[in-house]
């Protein structure tokens, strides 16, 4: 139980941390967020709990092409933005933008042989 308190508490200071740091610095705010510290922690606790280094890469590989969509909600969402519309509205468009991304990206991967 005490593992599992430290791996959300490690994982809640990280994001408590940049959103603090984006009051201050945006650009040192997007830096830290845009490491893939997420993943990286993954890594770390999937590693600590003696998972198969091949289940390590797979997570890996898997993530590489889950990034791809979610670039469309850092596109969409200052173009929105900066568009005027409000926060919430243009959260809701890039997120569902993204979602959508997801879904056709799925069917696409799985014919090119891909597993996730």
């Amino acid at each position: 139980m005490a593992y599992y308190a430290a791996k959300v508490l490690v994982s809640a200071l990280l994001i408590v941390a940049i959103s603090e740091l984006a009051k201050r610095s945006t650009g040192v705010a997007a830096l830290i967020a845009a490491l893939p510290l997420t993943s990286l922690l993954a890594f770390v606790w999937l590693h600590v709990e003696e998972a198969p280094s091949e289940r390590i890469a797979a997570l890996s590989g898997q993530i590489f092409w889950l990034v791809l969509p979610s670039l469309l909600l850092f596109i969409l969402l200052p173009v929105l933005l900066r568009q005027g519309l409000n926060f919430w509205a243009s959260l809701g468009l890039a997120a569902g933008a993204t979602a959508a991304g997801y879904l056709a990206l799925l069917p696409l991967l799985r014919r090119f042989g891909v597993e996730l």
